[in-house]
């Protein structure tokens, strides 16, 4: 290293705070608006990967993003329900696979998703412990459910009723685990998965109780006609489904007109996908298609519409910064005038002092910038990982 070099270097190594403040301040300068390219690409395509995976939604008119955030990340309120019937029509037009969600309840703070068995493999989702749910009343859980409240296949998790007022006389079911998935690093991670009909149950639209007809029942009797026997408020009502009650639980009503939140529909091909969104194009229909990753689209487009303003922000902040930087230098220089008036005394050329100066400046601008290609490096590497444990929190 040569003489004004070395000079330059244990300058800013004698006045560390100064150094440290100045490198810090081209780092960020540098660091932010690549790191935050790094994450909006990162995090779209985190959240538009789920939605490329789902060909088409169905569910209520009315927010399409609304319904895709439920349905798909299980995060916003669930929109209003649609009849059961929808599931069966959809099966029935042979046009596509119908998977139904219903939404809406929550057991120690994750959300339940009642569905099918065809959910699972539609997701990819494998087990890791235990086996999948095969009777009403048991449930799987998502990796992160499991490990949070250390719960294993033989354990049991309670509903949480939807208000502590709740006057409606529907208690918290307790469901037994079946199984517990492998971690998918998604929103499935945190659910726990239970049979459509179990979610009718936790809603109140089947339960099972005590036969009427047995001795010592008779307390739980209002009146008999024939076999038709109306039960009083003291009939015991079952909040765990067993082997010995199963036979009791029961729905009342039609069930095509009982709730689901959404229905996937897998087209079979994309003649079946245009045909059965046109089924739903008619004004009169009460139910909307969407596509998922469209909506989302939507969304990114605004959000990056979003990073241009910030980024624009970043780079007037930058400007300031810079202009700030240079300022310090520029009083640095005049302080330390005395100081390049002896050097030239001694013999140093104009020159070598100038070298000196900017050396100086060149090592700042070149830590601020191997610090800020050490962090953006970081962020590409580890941001997916780091939003992903975000989504999951």
């Amino acid at each position: 290293m040569t003489g004004p070099l070395y000079l330059a270097w244990r300058y800013l190594a004698r006045h560390k705070v100064k150094t440290a403040i100045l490198v810090a301040s081209i780092a960020l300068i540098v660091f932010l608006p690549a790191a935050l390219d790094s994450l909006v690409d990162q995090s779209a395509a985190q959240l538009s990967a789920r939605a490329q995976t789902t060909p088409l939604l169905l569910g209520a008119k009315g927010s399409s993003l609304e319904l895709v955030l439920s349905a798909l990340y299980f995060e916003s309120e669930p929109p209003e329900p649609v009849a059961w019937s929808e599931v069966e029509r959809i099966a029935m037009s042979g046009l596509a696979e119908a998977i139904p969600l219903h939404l809406g309840f929550q057991a120690r703070g994750h959300p339940i998703v009642g569905t099918t068995l065809e959910y699972l493999d539609f997701r990819g989702l494998e087990l890791a412990q235990g086996r999948r749910m095969a009777m009403l009343g048991e449930c799987v859980l998502g990796a992160g459910i499991a490990r949070d409240l250390g719960l294993a296949p033989g354990g049991a998790l309670v509903s949480s009723p939807e208000s502590v007022f709740d006057l409606a006389g529907v208690y918290p079911l307790r469901m037994r685990v079946a199984g517990v998935l492998a971690p998918s690093h998604g929103p499935d991670d945190l659910a726990v998965f239970v049979d459509v009909k179990t979610a009718w149950v936790i809603a109140g639209l089947g339960h099972g109780h005590q036969d009427l007809n047995e001795p010592g029942a008779e307390a739980a009797v209002l009146s008999r006609d024939g076999d038709r026997v109306v039960a009083n408020a003291a009939v015991v009502e079952y909040n765990e489904i067993s082997e010995e009650n199963l036979a009791s639980f029961h729905f009342h009503g039609d069930l095509g007109s009982h709730p689901v939140t959404a229905v996937i529909a897998i087209p079979e091909s994309e003649k079946s996908r245009v045909l059965l969104m046109g089924r739903y194009a008619g004004a009169e229909e009460s139910v909307q298609v969407v596509r998922p990753l469209a909506v989302m689209n939507a969304l990114l487009d605004t959000v990056l519409t979003v990073r241009s303003y910030v980024v624009a922000a970043i780079g007037s902040v930058a400007l300031a910064t810079l202009a700030t930087s240079a300022l310090v230098f520029m009083l640095s220089l005049r302080l330390r005038r005395r100081e390049v008036e002896t050097l030239v005394k001694i013999g140093a050329s104009r020159g070598s002092v100038a070298l000196l100066l900017a050396s100086e400046v060149v090592f700042v601008l070149a830590a601020g910038a191997l610090l800020a290609g050490g962090l953006t490096l970081a962020v590409s590497r580890f941001g997916q990982a780091a939003i992903r444990a975000l989504l999951l929190t």
